[in-house]
């Protein structure tokens, strides 16, 4: 079986016109169309229906594309496997969360680069829906997300790590000596906040208009940094997950805060598309990000 006409055969799949697979493989649609010709007489079934100019899976159609994947992913990793002896080399393109560029990327990029020369990083950030469908659309390799969990059948979880998310507040706030605060009182505060419908600012927001309530910050911004240095000169409380405030923490310029009955935390998940070779780069980058801990890592 030509593993070209299967390949062929899952891009007119995915997206539903022979026209479209040909340009993005290469093809000329009659080509495209004769490969399919091919693949049916070979098959003994029909894979498409072709009505007028849309293009849409059989039932037999629809079983062959699994196997289809599965061919073609087991011949991708044969071939890598091959290879598991080379140098990883190449362009590793990465979607990540803004949050996690500092911690995962900027405190171990020296590290990375001695492990790994001959890899080149290209980083694109924004809020997850951004970062999937830069996944989806195959322009980035693989997403490095901070938010809530995502479970989806089409993406592998490399690697997950829970992260606690909470109020802070400055060690000098009125608030810090306290065992525990109400959410009401805790709201009566000034706020420096994220950006609206980031991760777990959108994940605070929501869970806050379930009780028909609200925060209205003084300030908002995507510069975490910048958050942790005016909430430490008492200029307001802020919800930042446990990493980007450990430091600070531990320093005991910063408190967290223990508000009754509310509980949240987020996730630092590695995804790529299962349908996605992973390459030599992809599993580097995997094992490199899987050994860092979040936890230990925070502003000062």
């Amino acid at each position: 079986m030509d593993l070209r006409n299967l390949n062929i055969f899952i891009e007119v799949a995915e997206l539903g016109s022979f026209t479209r697979a040909g340009e993005k493989l290469g093809y000329s649609q009659p080509t495209v169309s004769f490969q399919i010709k091919q693949l049916e007489k070979e098959l003994g079934v029909q894979l498409f229906d072709r009505i007028g100019h849309t293009v849409t899976l059989t039932d037999e159609g629809r079983d062959a594309l699994t196997y289809a994947h599965d061919i073609c992913r087991m011949s991708r990793e044969m071939v890598l496997g091959s290879a598991e002896r080379r140098e990883p080399n190449g362009v590793l393109r990465l979607a990540m969360a803004d949050s996690l560029c500092e911690p995962l990327i900027a405190g171990h990029f020296e590290q990375f680069r001695s492990a790994y020369p001959k890899v080149s990083l290209h980083i694109s950030t924004g809020d997850t829906g951004e970062q999937l469908q830069l996944l989806d659309h195959n322009e980035v390799d693989m997403v490095c997300s901070m938010d809530d969990h995502i479970f989806d059948t089409g993406y592998v979880i490399a690697n997950e790590e829970e992260i606690g998310v909470h109020f802070v507040a400055s060690a000098a706030n009125t608030l810090a000596g306290r065992e525990t605060v109400s959410l009401e009182e805790l709201l009566t505060q000034p706020f420096l906040l994220t950006e609206k419908g980031m991760s777990y600012r959108r994940m605070l927001d929501g869970k806050l208009a379930r009780d028909s309530l609200e925060i209205r910050p003084v300030l908002e911004t995507g510069r975490a940094d910048l958050i942790c240095l005016l909430v430490q000169q008492n200029m307001g409380l802020t919800f930042l997950p446990d990493y980007v405030t450990e430091e600070g923490v531990k320093a005991g310029r910063l408190v967290r805060l223990h508000v009754k009955d509310f509980q949240m935390s987020v996730w630092k998940q590695i995804l790529y598309r299962r349908d996605k070779w992973v390459s030599l780069p992809m599993r580097a980058m995997i094992d490199h990000l899987s050994g860092i801990k979040l936890k230990g890592n925070g502003c000062g």
